[in-house]
């Protein structure tokens, strides 16, 4: 528990520490570009050999794809809900937005964390925590714009932080006694969420501030997730 308890903790530090980056520091844009493709990538391979490759071979292939869809589904679902019905930029709406990035994510970390120690989840915890600092500044950067005073921007995030970290504390708990099977088919839907997010928020928003360069920084991320996943021996 104590090891659960200071992973989770060091990567939703990160959404505090990436919040405090977007409301009082600054980088070139094309820097900052080329860093959410470096988190991007290095988290699109940590959720395929983390995740969905240990699920297919603890499960089955079909069980894995469903999780996957079910959860690239719900995740899109979502975020249209966000972004056209409710408004990103009301108060609901930017609060829904900030907790839907991170929950897929939490929800990985907290279930793989399970039966497992630190080094064999390097990879994973190390590509949120390097994914969670970019788009925690970039958010907390826009509510800034949007005329947001800086205490309540990093209140939001503290707040979220917060409650994320126990979200991934509290499904670790939850599911310590699931079958193979069940622990498969939810770091499968986590999985499929955190891919859907990545593919309509994180890459584009690389591509647009990074241009050509986010491919290579995209590679680089991966390449660093495969170093870090080698640590536990994977």
């Amino acid at each position: 528990m104590l090891t659960t308890l200071a992973v989770v903790a060091v990567v939703s530090a990160a959404l505090i520490a990436g919040s405090a980056w977007g409301v009082y520091g600054w980088l070139p844009e094309r820097l900052d570009g080329l860093l959410v493709a470096l988190a991007g990538g290095a988290l699109l391979l940590s959720v395929t050999s983390e995740l969905i490759q240990p699920a297919i071979e603890t499960s089955s292939l079909l069980v894995a794809a469903g999780g996957v869809l079910a959860g690239a589904f719900v995740f899109t679902a979502a975020d249209y809900l966000i972004d056209e019905k409710w408004g990103s930029d009301s108060g609901g709406g930017l609060l829904a937005a900030i907790t839907l990035d991170g929950i897929p994510e939490n929800l990985a970390l907290g279930v793989a964390l399970i039966g497992a120690g630190p080094m064999e989840v390097a990879a994973l915890a190390g590509s949120i925590l390097l994914s969670n600092l970019p788009e925690a500044a970039g958010g907390a950067r826009a509510m800034r714009g949007r005329g947001h005073s800086g205490a309540k921007v990093m209140a939001l995030w503290t707040a979220t932080a917060a409650l994320l970290c126990a979200a991934a504390i509290a499904g670790n708990v939850a599911l310590d006694d699931a079958g193979k099977e069940t622990l498969a088919a939810i770091r499968c839907f986590a999985a499929g969420a955190v891919i859907a997010s990545l593919a309509t928020e994180v890459f584009p928003m690389a591509f647009k501030e990074g241009r050509q360069l986010a491919g290579i920084a995209t590679a680089g991320g991966a390449v660093l997730a495969f170093a870090l996943g080698s640590l536990g021996g994977g």
